[in-house]
């Protein structure tokens, strides 16, 4: 299960291993039949989940095996990672079978792109744990109003770090391809709707005449590909927007955000987003929407600038103000603050309550 649910999940578990707590982690084989990835058009280079995972989200008999298998180990507290509606059956499976006090971490409580039955859904996770954990405020909000009687930890995303030095700003890009001058902005991860690439494109297009300014976009799409290069095509942007499509593995992910002048999430909607804490974790400057709790993503104006709204002018406008930042010669200075380790205390911390003190 790549990406950054997993990403954030590997973390996690190192956080709370290098903070004294035992765990034993539990894995997907596989979230979604062969069949449906193909017409969703995922590549075939998509790296295949773990080894070692035991839960298949569309196969039932998987989530009681995991559930019996749990009530055998006996651990003192279940930490169920949530980002869509879809999996509270799998929750309410797990706690019920299981027996054993269980928390949703929720990365979102609701899923980006609304179904009939998120209502349900969320009926169905109050049913199914005994405390949730949050990532934003945004979310935090939402589990308020949704389970109020049940127990809440506001926490914020951690920051990414990667384990070597970044090349310089010219290698990283030669080693991409990438001009090696001008500024470049980097738009990173999955092209869904609610992400607003083609409001990035539109915004770029907006731009003063003469702005020595390039989009890189790395990531996979869930769109189809031709119609954001018809986009380009039809704002005469082929020399200044630069596509990547296809996965991007740890290794590569270190160069694009080394060769970036500022990494942009220009989202529609949103709860908080990995993408900010890979930035932030590189000490690079992001430019990002009001959408959701985004802005919690900008630790002051040193760090990044926030749009004045979800739109192309306002994203043009947030771009203008970052060049206009480094024309002055102002340096940016991203505080990468947020550390996996304070995460996990935290956590542990309010997953022991009920437990007799043993998270």
């Amino acid at each position: 299960m790549p990406g950054g649910i997993s990403r954030f999940s590997s973390e996690l578990s190192r956080a709370f291993r290098a903070t004294g707590h035992g765990l034993h982690p539990v894995g997907f084989r596989a979230l979604y039949p062969g069949f449906l990835l193909r017409i969703l058009g995922v590549p075939p280079s998509r790296p295949e989940p773990a080894a070692g995972g035991t839960l298949v989200l569309f196969d039932p008999l998987s989530w009681i095996r995991t559930a019996l298998e749990l009530r055998r180990r006996r651990p003192d507290v279940i930490l169920i990672a949530y980002w869509a509606g879809f999996l509270a059956p799998l929750c309410f499976v797990i706690r019920r079978l299981s027996g054993i006090r269980t928390v949703a971490l929720l990365h979102n409580l609701t899923s980006h792109e609304s179904f009939f039955f998120e209502p349900l859904m969320r009926r169905l996770l109050f049913l199914s744990v005994d405390g949730v954990v949050t990532l934003s405020e945004t979310v935090a909000r939402q589990a308020a109003e949704s389970l109020p009687r049940t127990p809440r930890l506001e926490l914020q995303h951690p920051d990414y770090a990667f384990s070597c030095e970044p090349p310089p700003k010219e290698e990283a890009r030669r080693q991409l391809k990438l001009p090696l001058d001008g500024t470049l902005l980097l738009f990173f991860g999955y092209v869904r709707r609610y992400k607003g690439l083609d409001l990035l494109i539109e915004a770029l297009a907006l731009l003063p005449s003469g702005s020595d300014v390039r989009l890189v976009v790395a990531g996979e799409f869930y769109e189809p590909l031709e119609r954001y290069r018809k986009l380009i095509s039809s704002l005469g942007l082929e020399d200044r927007v630069v596509i990547h499509p296809g996965y991007v593995p740890a290794g590569r992910t270190q160069l694009y955000f080394a060769a970036a002048d500022a990494c942009v999430l220009p989202y529609r909607s949103a709860t908080q987003s990995g993408v900010a804490g890979i930035a932030r974790g590189s000490r690079l400057p992001i430019i990002v929407t009001p959408a959701g709790s985004l802005a919690q993503s900008v630790h002051g104006p040193s760090s990044g600038v926030i749009a004045g709204g979800c739109t192309a002018p306002a994203l043009a406008g947030a771009i203008e103000a970052f060049l206009g930042a480094a024309s002055l010669g102002l340096e940016y200075c991203v505080d990468g603050g947020l550390s996996w380790e304070g995460f996990a205390r935290s956590a542990a911390d309010f997953l022991a309550e009920g437990t007799g003190g043993r998270p």
